[in-house]
């Protein structure tokens, strides 16, 4: 006999249930419904004493749905879904089209958001959601994230797609009052005298960054430069707190072109030596498999490639 609606476990547990068993994971689940890990492991062992049944196979590392879980998955998804349509039933919203974008602090801020603003400059009834954050990875995996900006990384679930942007590539850059103060650094050797700006080890550490770092000992080998480089007058984890620095003529930076774009174009910044260091690993934009059939999604993604493609190397960067 099939229990009365009454007596069923509240429907909390049962949507923390979900968020759960979408992630295999207690920990993203806390922070997805911003609760601690101890608060998704009680109400899930309490809608487990409740059931009678266990729902996850509690690995060391991992957890995995027990065939009871999976089954429960089904019907607590399909159940959720349809209050949800219930209530946009009633509700009926004005079709306001959202586009919500994920990505490190310094892709959101410094390489994604002028397109956005581009973008919504022809289409002003689009709204969009940013969300930006160097510590928490799962943003990329949330249902409503549309698109998220992902580097070295060509892997995807089933659905998704991944459109290539381009290659990592950083160079020497500074603001051109800092070079009419401190230079000419006529050849690379010149920087042993110069105020160097770098990016603290933990940044290259953070949960949502998780490849290898490029530092610049990297630029100077690359380029075969041997000097004995100062130790930096200025060190943050943070690239937009870093870049701001280099623009304020604190000193000279290593410049990610995608990311310095905007302020070479507005001479805000300067190449010092156009010797590029070219890692081996691209950016891409993740869609999402949710964001397949949202015409005003595909649109932002044609808006931005098409803002790429047939530019060259000197229009990429905006030294124009």
């Amino acid at each position: 006999m099939l229990p009365k609606r009454r007596y069923l476990p509240s429907l909390g547990s049962f949507a923390t249930f979900e968020v759960a068993a979408k992630h295999l994971s207690f920990t993203m689940a806390a922070t997805e419904l911003n609760v601690t890990q101890a608060a998704i492991s009680q109400q899930i062992r309490g809608l487990e004493k409740a059931l009678g049944v266990s729902l996850f196979l509690r690995k060391h590392n991992s957890l995995e749905l027990t065939s009871e879980g999976a089954s429960l998955l089904r019907a607590v998804s399909q159940g959720l879904d349809n209050i949800c349509d219930g209530i946009g039933a009633i509700l009926a919203p004005p079709d306001i089209p959202v586009i919500t974008c994920s990505g490190t602090n310094a892709a959101v801020a410094c390489w994604l958001k002028p397109f956005v603003d581009r973008f919504r400059a022809d289409n002003p009834d689009v709204r969009f959601v940013l969300l930006a954050s160097d510590e928490d990875d799962a943003l990329r995996n949330f249902d409503e994230v549309d698109i998220s900006i992902i580097c070295g990384n060509e892997r995807c679930d089933v659905g998704e797609r991944l459109y290539y942007l381009f290659p990592e590539t950083a160079e020497p850059m500074c603001s051109p009052e800092y070079l009419r103060m401190y230079g000419p650094f006529e050849d690379p050797s010149s920087l042993e005298h110069a105020h160097l700006l770098d990016l603290h080890r933990t940044h290259w550490s953070a949960d949502a960054i998780g490849w290898h770092p490029v530092t610049w000992g990297d630029w100077c080998r690359a380029t075969g430069v041997a000097i004995s480089l100062p130790m930096p007058s200025l060190i943050t984890n943070n690239y937009p707190l870093l870049l701001n620095a280099a623009v304020n003529g604190e000193g000279v930076i290593l410049g990610w072109h995608h990311l310095a774009k905007a302020h070479l174009k507005a001479g805000t910044l300067c190449r010092l030596f156009d010797k590029p260091l070219q890692v081996d690993r691209g950016f891409y934009l993740k869609l999402n498999a949710a964001s397949l059939d949202k015409s005003h999604v595909l649109q932002f993604i044609d808006f931005i490639l098409d803002g790429l493609v047939g530019a060259t190397e000197d229009e990429r960067l905006g030294a124009l």
